[in-house]
């Protein structure tokens, strides 16, 4: 990286750390202006969003699906803050800080603990429900008992796809890392070299999140999943590919958000053992959890993109 870049990565950290320091709160009242800039000022991929909501809701008179974009808006505002206040929480102090507020809480720890220990691995399916952004805070949120878990933050892999912008892929790198930075942390493995990972670690116990729900770029293998929201959908089949492979045990993250500033994290088993099933039934199973939790909050997903090629 040359030396004009990362002057540039250090302004743009700087500022968004200063505005970290603010507490959450007050985030969120600046996230009323983000809500109304973004969606009636700047009308932030409405053409995307309409057609998401109006195709996957066709039953749907329009002012219901009004009501649900401008919910929509009003969340992905609170998203937005939610992320610059998360990359405030660092080292110790900030895990602390993390843990005391509440943001998020898995609500199964102890099930899911036991999932993990009958396992060589897992591969957590993520997807753009909630805020998939504070993911690098997922060893903060377990509320089972002091010493009960058996993973920690450096046993996590996050699986993320580089940007083409290389400033923001690092500014965002240093944001969503905030809570381990202090802690030599090696697990954030671009998609493209997870496989190479994976194998290199196939002997050691890893907890693997992976951002499944995109429709498939061109150069990956595509997997039929039928009808998702009213619509046929292909899907890329990255994550429960590698987890057949290596024999891992599968879940699905369940996203759903009690009241503004608080979610509650849900580790869905899907497969014990990925071996013994196959990809197309592993994202199956996915998209019929993830179909499930949209239609309880519609609102509370990531509309702005193209999740269908037609």
């Amino acid at each position: 990286m040359d030396k004009k870049r990362t002057f540039g990565v250090r302004i743009v950290e700087g500022l968004m750390r200063l505005l970290a320091r603010r507490p959450l709160r007050k985030h969120y009242r600046a996230a009323r202006f983000v809500t109304w800039l973004v969606g009636d000022v700047l009308r932030y991929r409405r053409d995307v969003l309409t057609t998401n909501l109006a195709r996957s809701f066709p039953d749907v008179d329009y002012d219901v699906l009004d009501g649900m974009r401008k919910d929509f808006y009003r969340h992905f505002g609170e998203i937005l803050a939610e992320t610059v206040w998360f990359g405030g929480c660092r080292g110790e102090k900030g895990r602390k800080k993390l843990y005391e507020s509440g943001i998020v809480e898995i609500d199964n720890s102890d099930e899911f603990n036991d999932f993990y220990d009958r396992s060589t691995s897992v591969m957590l399916l993520n997807s753009h429900a909630g805020n998939w952004e504070l993911m690098g805070g997922v060893g903060q949120y377990d509320r089972s008992a002091p010493g009960r878990r058996n993973w920690t933050d450096k046993e996590v892999v996050v699986v993320y796809r580089a940007l083409y912008s290389k400033l923001w892929d690092q500014v965002i790198a240093d944001n969503r890392l905030a809570p381990v930075s202090d802690l030599d942390y090696e697990g954030y493995v671009e998609g493209s070299s997870i496989l190479r990972f994976a194998a290199t670690h196939r002997h050691d116990k890893k907890l693997y999140i992976f951002n499944t729900d995109q429709y498939p770029y061109w150069q990956t293998q595509h997997y039929d999943v039928g009808t998702f929201l009213n619509q046929h959908t292909e899907a890329m089949g990255g994550a429960a590919v590698l987890a057949c492979k290596l024999g891992m045990s599968v879940a699905y993250i369940r996203w759903r958000q009690e009241e503004q500033g608080h979610y509650k994290m849900t580790f869905v088993p899907l497969v014990e053992n990925a071996a013994e099933s196959n990809p197309g039934q592993i994202l199956e199973m996915f998209y019929k959890h993830l179909e499930e939790d949209i239609q309880a909050q519609p609102w509370n997903y990531l509309w702005t993109h193209k999740r269908w090629r037609k």
